[in-house]
């Protein structure tokens, strides 16, 4: 399941310079962020984790990442409690452990799809696999 997010935020401006054609990639997926249920963009982990606490296991949001050299993370609830991940933005490609998209919903479809058969292992999560 998702937390459904608020009214959708305007577009982020603390991101570092880009070369145009990793911006054209990050606006087109800001903008269909924007438009899911599941983008709460400047949240931070506390909030986040807070939210999903409340939440079956499984269900998760995405947020605009306090870490300098990432955009955004995924927070998902874990049989443990919630936990943060990552999503890097390289070369016009936002990554997830071995997934990688130039959309970050593409990302997350694909993960979602992946781990029904091979569950990913975080250092995050203590050894619980994500699936």
């Amino acid at each position: 399941s998702v937390v459904p997010s608020p009214a959708p935020p305007s577009l982020p401006d603390r991101f570092r310079m880009f070369r145009s054609c990793e911006w054209e990639v990050l606006e087109r997926s800001l903008s269909i962020l924007q438009a899911s249920d599941f983008y709460w963009g400047p949240l931070s982990v506390g909030e986040a984790h807070a939210k999903l606490q409340r939440e079956p296991v499984g269900t998760y949001l995405v947020r605009d990442s306090s870490q300098g050299n990432c955009l955004f993370s995924l927070s998902v609830r874990m049989p443990t409690g919630p936990v943060s991940l990552r999503i890097s933005f390289q070369e016009g490609y936002f990554r997830l452990k071995n997934w990688f998209s130039d959309c970050v919903v593409r990302l997350l479809e694909l993960v979602v799809a992946g781990t029904r058969n091979n569950p990913l292992h975080f250092d995050e999560m203590g050894g619980t696999p994500l699936v």
